[in-house]
C-alpha cells in the first residue's frame, strides 16, 4: 500500500485502484501531483473505502480509460476538477452523503451519459459539467439552489431539463451552448439569470420568465436563433414584454434587454441593451424609434440577415461590436447625434466597410469607419489597435502599438497568421474572437493579460503557447477553439 497521507492510503492492481483509510483526501495543487498520475491510463475501476470523506482536488484527472466507480456514503464533498477529462466514465452513482460538487468536477467527462445529483447536494460548481457532450439528461434534486457559472455550457447532447423550485440562481454561461436543449422550465424561485447563461441554444423556441427573476444578465439567450416566443410573467416588477413585441424589457430604465428575430421595438425604449438583439440571424430590418439613446456592446452582432438600419436623431452612443459580423449590412446612416462609436463597432461588416459613414460630430481619431490612414489593413490610435479590416489575409503590427483592444481583430476570417510585437502588453475582450481563418498567433513575453473570449471562436488554431509574462486569462479566452 502507497500512503497519500497520514490516514489514506492507495493500491493499484490489475487496473483497480483502491482508497482506503479514514479522513479526507490530499487536495492536490495540480494534476501532475496525483501519485498514480503516470499509471491514470491504466486504471479502469476506482474502489473507495468507507471512512473516505472526500475526493481531493484533480484526483482522477484524465483516467481515461475508467469505466465504473465506487463511492462510500463517508464521502460528501467531490473536490474541484476530481474527474476532469477521464472519457471513458459513461455513468456514477453520487451517494446522499454528497453535499458538495465542487468545479471542474466532471470537466469534459464526454463519455458521461446521465447523472443524478442527489438530495443532499445543495449547490453544482462553476464548469461541474463543462462540455459534457454525451450527457443526455440530468435529475437535479430539490436541496440545489444555485447552478454554478459555465456549469452545463457545451452539453450538446441535453434535450431538456428541470430546474428545481429551490433554485435561486442561473449563474453565468451555465447553458451556453447546449444546441440540442428544446425546452427549459425557468421556476418561481429563481432571482438572477447570469450573464449568456443560455447563450447559442439554438433549440429553444419558447421561454418564459418568471414573477421572481428581478436580474437578466446581458447576452442571456443572445444567439438562440430558433426562439421565436418570449413570456414575461404579469405580475413581473423588474420585466416585460410589451405589446406582443417578443422581447425582455427591464422597466426601470426601458432598456431593451432580449430582443427575438423579427421583433418590433415599442416606441417608449430609450436603451438596446448589451446583446440584445446578438446572433439573430432571422433579422432582416429593424427599425429603431426616436426613444432610444444608446445601443449598446454587441447589440446587433451577428445578425447576419440584417441588410440595413436607420438610426433616429437621438441615438449618442454605440457600443463596442454593437454590428460586428453583420455580414449582409450595406448601408447605415449615423446621425449627427453620435458622440461615442466602440471599438469594433462594424468590425466583420465585409460589404458596409467599402462604404465610408460620415459623422460630422466625432473627430478625426475616434472609432468610426472613416479613416484613410490605415497600414496594412489596421486602424491605430494613441499606439492601440483599434480595428483590423476584416479582408486583411496578414498583417504586421507597428513595434510602437503597446495594446490590442475589445474587438480589435473580431471576426477577420480572412487572417491566417500573426505576430504580436514585444511591445503590447495585453489582449483585450474579443481581439481576436471568431478569426476562424488563424492557424497560428506568437504571444511574446511582454503580453501580461489577455482577457475575456480573446481567442473564442479561433476554430483554426491547433497550438499556442502562453509565456511566463502572462498573470491572467479572462473566461472562456479560448472557448471553442474545437
Amino acid at each position: 500500500m502507497n500512503a497519500i497521507n497520514a490516514a489514506i492510503t492507495w493500491k493499484l492492481v490489475d487496473g483497480t485502484l483502491t482508497i482506503s483509510g479514514t479522513g479526507d483526501m490530499r487536495k492536490y495543487s495540480d494534476p501532475y501531483s496525483v501519485p498514480w498520475y503516470s499509471q491514470r491510463e491504466s486504471i479502469k475501476e476506482i474502489v473507495i473505502d468507507n471512512g473516505v470523506t472526500s475526493i481531493g482536488k484533480y484526483a482522477f484527472v484524465l483516467c481515461i480509460n475508467l469505466k465504473s466507480i465506487t463511492i462510500p456514503n463517508s464521502v460528501t464533498t467531490i473536490g474541484y476538477g476530481a474527474f476532469s477529462s477521464s472519457t471513458g466514465l459513461k455513468s456514477i452513482a453520487i451517494p446522499n452523503s454528497v453535499t458538495n460538487i465542487e468545479g471542474s468536477a466532471f470537466y469534459k467527462c464526454t463519455g458521461l451519459t446521465s447523472i443524478t445529483i442527489p438530495n443532499s447536494v445543495t449547490s453544482i460548481g462553476d464548469l461541474a459539467f463543462y462540455c459534457c457532450t454525451g450527457l443526455t439528461s440530468v435529475a437535479i434534486s430539490n436541496s440545489v439552489t444555485s447552478i454554478g457559472g459555465w456549469a452545463f455550457l457545451d452539453c450538446t447532447g441535453l434535450t431538456s431539463i428541470t430546474i428545481p423550485n429551490c433554485v435561486t440562481s442561473i449563474g453565468d454561461c451555465a447553458f451556453e451552448g447546449c444546441t440540442g436543449l428544446t425546452s427549459i422550465t425557468i421556476p418561481n424561485s429563481v432571482t438572477s439569470i447570469g450573464h449568456r447563461a443560455f447563450e447559442g441554444c439554438t433549440g429553444l423556441t419558447s421561454i418564459t420568465i418568471p414573477n421572481s427573476v428581478t436580474s437578466i444578465g446581458d447576452g442571456a439567450f443572445s444567439d438562440c436563433t430558433g426562439l421565436t416566443s418570449m413570456k414575461v410573467e404579469s405580475g413581473n416588477m423588474y420585466y416585460d414584454s410589451r405589446n406582443n413585441c417578443n422581447a425582455i424589457i427591464r422597466k426601470s430604465d426601458n432598456a431593451l434587454v432580449f430582443g427575438c428575430k423579427n421583433t418590433i421595438i415599442p416606441n417608449n425604449v430609450t436603451c438596446i441593451n448589451n446583446s440584445a438583439f446578438c446572433g439573430c440571424i432571422g433579422l432582416k430590418n429593424v427599425t429603431i424609434p426616436n426613444s432610444v439613446t444608446s445601443i449598446g456592446d454587441r447589440a446587433f452582432s451577428g445578425c447576419t440577415s440584417l441588410t440595413s438600419i436607420t438610426m433616429p436623431n437621438c441615438v449618442t452612443s454605440i457600443g463596442d461590436g454593437a454590428f460586428s459580423d453583420c455580414t449582409g449590412l450595406t448601408s447605415i446612416t449615423i446621425p449627427n447625434s453620435v458622440i461615442s462609436v466602440g471599438s469594433g463597432a462594424f468590425s466583420g461588416c465585409f460589404i458596409l466597410e467599402s462604404n465610408y459613414v460620415n459623422n460630422s460630430n466625432c473627430d478625426n481619431n475616434s472609432l468610426t469607419l472613416i479613416d484613410t490612414e490605415q497600414e496594412d489593413g489596421l486602424l491605430i490610435k494613441d499606439d492601440e489597435i483599434v480595428k483590423c479590416r476584416s479582408w486583411a489575409t496578414s498583417v504586421t503590427i507597428p513595434n510602437s502599438v503597446t495594446r490590442i483592444v475589445e474587438s480589435a481583430f473580431s471576426g477577420c476570417i480572412a487572417l491566417k497568421s500573426i505576430a504580436v510585437p514585444n511591445n503590447v502588453t495585453s489582449i483585450g475582450d474579443y481581439a481576436f474572437s471568431k478569426c476562424s481563418g488563424l492557424a497560428s498567433v506568437a504571444i511574446p513575453n511582454s503580453v501580461t493579460r489577455i482577457d475575456r473570449y480573446a481567442f473564442s471562436g479561433c476554430s483554426g488554431l491547433t497550438s499556442i503557447t502562453i509565456p511566463n509574462s502572462v498573470t491572467s486569462i479572462g473566461d472562456c479566452a479560448f472557448n471553442k477553439c474545437i
